[in-house]
């Protein structure tokens, strides 16, 4: 199991590395430091190395052109750690299958601008992008969010905005 864990490594990078070229080559205005709002989600999710597995899954899904796409958007993006929890068979097995892996992520994306502080207090119950229902419950401790797959709990209370949506950084994939 220790080789397919070093493939799997293997393929993410190149995945990752493919990716960072071709986002790359697009913008090919001079790189001057700017607001993160001027930046699509794909780009924030491409500049952020902590998510960088969630780069690799959302390019396996073809879903960059996506998140790239007007929205607005609100992406509830796991970070690394969150994808570490899920067994890596499971894994590997999911980012072959593109239905099943843009089933899982568009669970994460809702198809509308929520900053933190648009989220209502306690529960509400959203449409995501993938058609599945998700509940988001926020009290004074923060912001949690329940699926039929799992739950997951907001780490900032600030989203990273984006030019077309905004982007909250989660703990789990759910």
């Amino acid at each position: 199991s220790h080789s397919r864990h070093s493939s799997m490594g293997f393929l993410l990078s190149c995945i990752i590395a493919t990716t960072t070229v071709t986002l790359s080559s697009v913008s090919a205005a001079p790189q001057v430091s700017e607001p993160s709002s001027s930046k699509t989600i794909a780009e924030l999710v491409v500049a952020t190395p902590n998510l960088s597995t969630l780069l690799a899954a959302v390019t396996a899904a073809d879903l960059v052109d996506t998140l790239s796409g007007q929205g607005p958007f609100t992406v509830f993006a796991p970070i690394n750690q969150a994808f570490e929890k899920i067994p890596e068979e499971t894994l590997s097995s999911l980012l072959t299958r593109k239905g099943d892996l843009s089933a899982v992520l568009l669970r994460h994306v809702v198809p509308a601008k929520l900053k933190y502080a648009d989220v209502p207090m306690g529960n509400t119950e959203l449409d995501t992008a993938g058609g599945d229902k998700i509940v988001v419950n926020k009290n004074n401790l923060g912001i949690t969010i329940k699926s039929a797959a799992g739950d997951a709990r907001v780490y900032l209370k600030k989203g990273i905005e984006a030019s077309n949506g905004v982007v909250h950084l989660v703990n789990n994939v759910f």
